[in-house]
């Protein structure tokens, strides 16, 4: 009997996905989450890799893997694999797009409706058993409905926030490479909410950094659900501190899990552990075509979603 070919995977997966790999291949998947070090180790036996966003596949990885085939990204983003290192090694690439953009449309709006509304403040007040009553004047925040969004990136997750806007009554401003986009700094000078949803590519890293921050609202609010380094946290709390802008929500940040010291003692920043894709529908769902890409590559097929050249 024919020896099946060996899959690792950085973290156990969804059942449902894992059945995917039935009869086609052998899953490996590691009692602990592997160090730098050992997934150098573990990958050396391996046809295909499955990592997640957390997982850095950087070159001594690639090399390590001399039998890889492919590597399946369990995210949309990349930016955590070296890409041009495994295409040169003609390796197929993949990500999971489209499957996780609703979900993350829709924490998007749970950041700025809590940030807007304060509602961190608010359930931190009554946790901490200070909150004495109603009052006319206690934690104020800002409507939507006639206010302006501004989306940084309108690719697929940040047209289904767009399509959300209307809701809340706002009208929608955004960059992009469509014939109504407008300029970064236009749209940071217009918005009353400004929400990132551009990956994290050299040219953007740091795309939000402290001028960036002084162009905008002193009444506007920052959101970010798309990659920690593109907002420069040190600046950022530069600009929460002095009030340049109202507030910050944050689903990412630069050095995940560390987070900017000064950020969790701010009452005007609002964290979140990366939650973005977390609902069971969509990491099941993300799961699902990452070991469908494998399962199509190993088999001799093409895969589904690869990365973008």
């Amino acid at each position: 009997m024919a020896t099946l070919p060996k899959v690792l995977l950085t973290r156990s997966l969804p059942a449902a996905a894992m059945a995917r790999l039935d009869g086609i291949a052998e899953p490996i998947v590691p009692d602990t989450p592997l160090t730098p070090e050992a997934l150098v180790r573990a990958v050396r036996d391996a046809d295909a890799l499955v990592p997640t966003v957390t997982d850095r596949i950087d070159r001594a990885v690639i090399e390590a893997g001399a039998s890889l085939r492919v590597i399946a990204n369990v995210g949309v983003g990349y930016n955590n694999i070296d890409v041009a290192e495994a295409r040169a090694r003609g390796l197929v690439v993949t990500n999971t797009p489209d499957v996780l953009s609703p979900a993350t449309a829709d924490l998007t709006w749970a950041l700025i409706l809590g940030i807007t509304r304060r509602i961190g403040e608010g359930e931190r007040l009554v946790r901490a058993g200070l909150w004495t009553g109603w009052a006319l004047d206690q934690l104020l925040g800002m409507e939507l409905g006639g206010r302006t969004l501004g989306i940084i990136g309108f690719g697929r997750i940040g047209r289904e926030v767009a399509a959300r806007a209307g809701a809340f009554g706002m009208s929608v401003i955004h960059t992009g490479r469509t014939a109504d986009a407008m300029p970064l700094d236009r749209l940071l000078a217009l918005a009353d909410v400004v929400s990132i949803h551009v990956p994290l590519t050299d040219a953007t890293r740091h795309l939000i950094d402290q001028a960036a921050l002084a162009r905008m609202k002193r009444s506007a609010w920052l959101i970010n659900t798309s990659r920690g380094p593109v907002v420069d946290e040190a600046a950022l709390v530069w600009a929460l501190k002095n009030r340049i802008i109202a507030g910050a929500a944050l689903d990412v940040f630069e050095q995940e899990p560390v987070i900017h010291p000064e950020l969790p003692s701010l009452e005007n920043v609002m964290l979140t552990p990366h939650l973005g894709s977390a609902t069971i529908d969509t990491r099941t769902a993300m799961a699902d075509l990452a070991l469908r890409n494998v399962a199509a590559v190993l088999t001799g097929g093409a895969p589904l979603t690869p990365v973008p050249a």
